[in-house]
């Protein structure tokens, strides 16, 4: 850069609409997350699917592993701006069907395509962040997408409580879907005239991403079965539920084990063994996304089921949730390479573990449910320290020839740690009270994945710019 030329941002002629193309869609699909989880005791409860309550959360996250597959291989061969296209397109779908659903499967069945919506535009704008801001500006627009959270996280969820008492919950999914419409054209127009070619100067062997370049082995039909057998398994290991343990316990098991063979392809080599650097970036988003969401799925159904919060009242928990996560993701933005990986996953790690604390406490005292808000609110702070932290590291750790890999790694790791610890959560909150508390049984098992997250959360290292 030219001695006194002013110093590049986000918000420059020449990126400003990516920039705010992006940020509404992350905005909506903010609106959408939290409308969903707020709701989901209604919904459940008025299509009698009291028992696929966790399926509603884990298939839309399982179906999302297939959307990121085909994100990353289709932008890695022609850039994302028909990656981004077709998954927003997807996601609106999906809406209208959940939101029409006549019973709970076809509920489910529009959940599914919400999923491989929500992941090909999760990947496809990562792979735009990479192709059109400097490594400089990672920090930052990532730091943007967690403030595109502010607003839905103040309103979303009383919002989407308040729509199902006044209205009807099937509006907070069609509401969402109109203004997802209206958003798709916004966004064509802001991304026409912006180039999203990799630059071929670029696309050199790196040695900071050798080695997990390698991991991109195999055709593209190869990887998008593999994707299908997970999200298959991850979707069956939340059915398990249905069945009774002794039956279900195993096969929950066995849906596992599968889905750890058909994710080694997919993800950075030696990952599951928690290497050093990339691996360890990768495996942390799984573990640490599955301990907070497989908690979080059930945080309004213990306010509204035990304590009788009405949907808009309990929905206050998220809100906290999601403000600490814009906020700390905003401190990130600006001091996360002074603090390091190492100190951000330490505070990350004991803000959710103390959080998970006081909400076992409560579900154990049937007590003191304010306590829940509150906590909950720590815990979105410590993710949104560390979220924008692994992706600004996996996008450091790649090249342009494995951006769309790597990327898609992050998320396939984020999406299916969170479906099968959601899952194996509601499989726990059915068949193995704790102390006579599903409740509580969810949150030890968070807590204890929150700890084992710890392992590679150490051994992230930071790449060499």
């Amino acid at each position: 850069m030219r001695a006194g030329a002013p110093a590049a941002t986000i918000w420059d002629a020449t990126r400003l609409g990516i920039t705010i193309g992006s940020v509404v869609l992350i905005f909506l699909a903010a609106i959408e997350a939290l409308a969903v989880t707020t709701v989901m005791p209604v919904v459940s409860a008025d299509l009698h699917g009291e028992a696929l309550y966790a399926v509603a959360f884990s298939g839309t996250l399982a179906t999302s592993v297939i959307g990121m597959v085909a994100a990353g291989t289709w932008s890695d061969r022609s850039g994302p701006r028909a990656a981004l296209y077709t998954s927003v397109a997807l996601f609106l779908v999906g809406l209208v069907v959940s939101g029409v659903a006549p019973d709970m499967y076809t509920f489910l069945a529009g959940r599914l395509i919400q999923g491989l919506g929500a992941g090909g535009q999760t990947v496809a704008l990562y792979v735009v962040v990479a192709r059109v801001y400097p490594p400089q500006l990672h920090g930052r627009i990532f730091a943007a997408y967690a403030a595109a959270w502010v607003v839905p996280s103040m309103i979303g969820p009383f919002l989407a409580g308040l729509v199902t008492e006044l209205l009807h919950w099937r509006w907070t999914f069609l509401g969402v879907a109109v203004l997802t419409a209206g958003a798709f054209v916004l966004v064509a127009q802001r991304l026409s005239g912006v180039s999203l070619e990799a630059d071929a100067g670029d696309a050199e062997p790196d040695a900071r991403s050798a080695e997990p370049a390698t991991a991109a082995r195999g055709s593209f039909a190869t990887r998008m079965l593999l994707a299908v057998v997970v999200a298959v398994c991850a979707v069956g290991v939340g059915f398990t539920v249905e069945l009774p343990f002794r039956v279900g316990g195993p096969l929950a098991v066995i849906g596992i084990i599968v889905i750890g063979v058909a994710l080694l392809p997919l993800l950075p080599v030696r990952t599951l063994r928690a290497a050093p650097g990339l691996p360890s970036v990768v495996l942390t988003r799984g573990l640490i996304a599955g301990a907070f969401f497989a908690a979080e799925a059930y945080i309004p159904k213990l306010l509204m089921d035990e304590h009788g919060f009405s949907p808009s009242i309990a929905g206050l928990a998220l809100t906290l949730a999601a403000l600490g996560w814009s906020s700390a993701s905003a401190v990130q933005g600006r001091w996360g390479d002074r603090l390091g990986s190492h100190r951000i996953m330490l505070i990350t790690f004991t803000l959710l573990v103390s959080a998970l604390a006081g909400v076992l406490a409560v579900a154990l005292a049937w007590r003191a449910p304010w306590i829940v808000v509150v906590g909950w609110g720590l815990a979105g702070a410590g993710m949104g320290l560390l979220y924008p932290r692994l992706t600004v590291l996996t996008l450091a750790y790649s090249t342009t020839r494995d951006e769309g890999f790597n990327s898609s790694a992050l998320s396939i790791s984020d999406a299916t740690g969170s479906a099968v610890a959601v899952a194996l959560a509601g499989l726990g909150f059915t068949a193995l009270p704790l102390l006579g508390s599903g409740f509580a049984t969810v949150y030890a098992f968070a807590a204890v994945l929150a700890v084992v997250a710890l392992v590679p959360g150490l051994r992230m290292g930071a790449p060499v710019r």
